[in-house]
């Protein structure tokens, strides 16, 4: 460890806060605290060289009263990353990715780090611009939410994952086949896999399925385990109705299904919490009752799940905690995953099915 930086000059009056349009320097600063610059570079750009209590209790009170903030892009270039974690979406008013982004923030909050979340609508050439445009500003980590067709990843974006590699930066992504360094696995397949068991004992036969387009694992994931659990104890998977993720999706198809006809006492699956409230809603505009009439249960547990009427059967994903574990797979050195336990949770959507 380095010694103590050497004493500073004695301090110098203080300037008045910079005049409105014109920020504080890091000179500004220094010579407020009657201090080098040097030394009031170390305190304020985090660096690991020691320096003086009493000279770093002066230059971040002056820094605090001239409103000076470091600029982070210098900091970026001289280090080689920023305090940043970038965290790829693909809709935050999704609630899914709301709570993966909390347990981000979460972590980032541990650490000093920031969070910056982008959009990518599960748009490859979209997603290839974020990634590019983030690259660029030397995040320590970036992470991938969003869930990704069976394809290998468009090489636009894996070139520009590569090379953000190659600058030393970490990405993390979701599922067995992702293309980080790291990835968080949720099991998708055994969840819903329980879950279709769960709702053949309970005695439903037959069930529609509503998914997204063919090819998104995360969807098909579910869509299989759902119809393996299903079928195992009796069950019928009778029409597998295909959309998006969005609340919108799932009304649509449910609407589809039921101008087509839908029995009473039928069962309907839908890939998430979001696109089953969406068959709810379909359901109920069409003057059918949910449960006993027609059942509906879903996939994450988000807060809404327990607050719809009736109140949704669903697989409790702990998705803050999934967020918290991406973030610790960007940061941690050793990281490792711990399980993710999956619980069913039957609600009043899914009544006993009538004999």
């Amino acid at each position: 460890m380095s010694a103590p930086s050497s004493p500073d000059p004695a301090p110098l009056a203080r300037p008045a806060r910079s005049a409105r349009g014109a920020a504080p320097t890091l000179h500004d600063v220094a010579r407020a605290a009657g201090v080098s610059l040097a030394t009031a570079s170390r305190v304020l750009n985090g660096s690991e060289r020691t320096v003086a209590e009493s000279f770093r209790d002066r230059v971040q009170t002056a820094a605090a009263e001239l409103g000076y903030t470091a600029n982070v892009s210098a900091q970026a270039t001289a280090r080689g990353s920023s305090p940043v974690i970038a965290l790829l979406v693909a809709d935050i008013a999704d609630p899914y990715f709301g709570l993966i982004a909390s347990g981000v923030a979460r972590g980032a909050d541990e650490h000093g780090l920031v969070v910056t979340i982008a959009i990518t609508e599960r748009d490859p050439e979209r997603e290839a611009r974020i990634v590019r445009a983030l690259r660029g500003q030397r995040p320590r980590g970036l992470i991938l939410a969003a869930s990704r067709s069976g394809e290998p990843m468009e090489s636009e974006t894996a070139r520009e994952l590569a090379e953000f590699a190659r600058l030393g930066g970490r990405t993390v992504t979701f599922g067995p086949d992702g293309v980080g360094e790291r990835r968080v696995e949720i099991d998708n397949r055994a969840g819903a896999e329980a879950l279709g068991r769960r709702m053949a004992e309970r005695g439903y036969r037959v069930a529609i399925a509503i998914g997204a387009a063919e090819g998104v694992r995360t969807s098909d994931e579910r869509l299989a385990g759902f119809r393996a659990g299903f079928e195992s104890v009796g069950g019928t998977i009778g029409r597998v109705l295909r959309g998006d993720f969005r609340r919108e999706s799932g009304a649509a198809a449910m609407a589809a299904a039921l101008t087509a006809g839908v029995e009473k006492g039928a069962l309907v699956f839908g890939i998430s919490d979001v696109v089953a409230i969406g068959a709810m809603a379909a359901i109920r505009g069409a003057g059918r009752e949910v449960g006993a009439d027609i059942a509906v249960c879903g996939f994450d547990d988000v807060p809404s799940s327990s607050d719809v009427t009736p109140a949704l059967t669903t697989v409790r994903v702990p998705l803050t905690e999934v967020g918290y574990q991406a973030f610790r797979a960007t940061v941690d050195a050793d990281w490792q995953q711990p399980p993710l336990p999956l619980e069913v949770i039957v609600r009043d959507s899914t009544p006993e099915a009538a004999a």
